[in-house]
């Protein structure tokens, strides 16, 4: 459906950012460092409610529930966290973008109330590749992430002809809050090309990996039109990054237009300061977007020490059990779970009612921040 004022408004950006595709506006190292000395220690979490299942159920209008979010969030501040990496989609913008906006509105304000700055993430590779907007499925039983899905649709990626929606998306929401200093940064494309995980990879297009890596670098152009003040960035997730030589041509692409260097790594503590290390040579600010997977060895006991030797953001998948299933582990996929919950969970923090998974591991998260506060969360016993 043609939109005049969405058409009339993409216009005006794109011509208001015509000087910025001459002059790119890429943070030097020096500029990304000075940003960063800026902000405490950064701990947070990769941030859904626990009565969402998907992006979409977070944000849809009949599903939006502050109300959980509110508590949910001041759970996160209670253990200290003063950041969440929270995930938008391009569905939601394109179907309904002033009231998709008011709701981050709405969103910001209660992150701002509990001082936590969000990283949004616009562009995701991972899990089902054909999402709808409207009612989500229940999730499947004792799936891990059973019902996330993708931005934008693999039939999207798959048809050139329909990157203009996608590029207005991202150049318009950023635009839209390319001031607004309750957000900490824009992380551009989660896991690009990662083919969908769990039983969706038959399903994706053969030539993904290529298809993002042409589209990457017009994200990077169009995310950086907008001019953020704050940073943008593409994380790396897999392969050998200890030198240029070694990266994929995605990585590549990532690192190279990165204003700050991010990564995942859900490995034992030995293997993620050993990424520190590789990522140091950029000398930009690291920021590990997603860790944390308790039977692999990465436990917050394990590195979060790390992360703070090194002042390296630490941003944990998962905060309260709910409706993604993260508890499971991804092998779940596989083999479903039978039983209400595994002994040890994979990711997650707290149970819907705040209690902790474990007491011991959320009285480590307060003492090495130094910010948490037990008389804002549940009882832990």
């Amino acid at each position: 459906m043609f939109h005049p004022m969405k058409f009339l408004k993409v216009v005006i950006l794109l011509l208001a950012a015509l000087p910025a595709f001459t002059q790119p506006r890429h943070w030097t190292p020096a500029e990304a460092n000075q940003w960063y000395s800026r902000e405490s220690w950064l701990v947070g979490a990769n941030f859904i409610p626990s009565t969402a299942s998907n992006q979409l159920e977070m944000w849809q209008a009949g599903t939006f529930d502050p109300l959980t979010i509110d508590r949910e969030l001041g759970w996160a501040e209670s253990l200290g966290m003063n950041t969440v990496r929270v995930f938008l989609h391009d569905m939601l913008w394109e179907k309904d973008s002033s009231g998709f906006e008011k709701r981050i509105n709405v969103f910001l304000r209660i992150a701002d109330k509990h001082r936590i700055k969000p990283i949004f993430v616009l562009f995701d590779s991972c899990w089902d590749p054909f999402p709808e907007i409207g009612p989500q499925p229940p999730p499947k039983p004792g799936i891990h992430n059973s019902r996330w899905v993708q931005s934008p649709r693999a039939d999207v990626l798959a048809n050139p002809k329909k990157y203009d929606q996608l590029l207005a998306y991202v150049q318009g929401i950023i635009y839209d809050y390319s001031h607004d200093k309750r957000i900490l940064a824009w992380d551009l494309w989660n896991e690009p090309g990662n083919k969908g995980s769990g039983d969706y990879g038959p399903h994706e297009p053969a030539n993904k990996v290529e298809l993002v890596t042409a589209l990457l670098p017009r994200v990077f152009e169009y995310a950086r039109a907008a001019l953020p003040t704050q940073p943008i960035t593409v994380g790396l997730w897999q392969g050998d990054w200890s030198s240029p030589d070694k990266l994929t041509p995605i990585d590549k692409i990532a690192v190279e237009n990165s204003d700050v260097i991010s990564f995942h790594n859900y490995g034992p503590p030995e293997e993620f300061e050993k990424h520190v290390h590789w990522l140091q040579a950029y000398q930009r600010p690291i920021l590990c977007t997603e860790y944390m997977a308790r039977p692999r060895g990465s436990t917050f006991q394990a590195i979060l020490p790390i992360a703070k030797k090194y002042n390296v953001t630490a941003i944990n998948w998962g905060l309260v059990a709910g409706k993604t299933q993260t508890i499971f582990s991804w092998d779940s996929w596989k083999n479903p779970s039978t039983d209400p919950e595994p002994k040890v969970w994979f990711h997650d923090i707290l149970r819907p009612d705040g209690r902790p998974y474990s007491v011991e591991e959320v009285d480590f998260i307060r003492s090495i921040t130094a910010r948490g506060d037990k008389s804002k969360a549940a009882r832990t016993k």
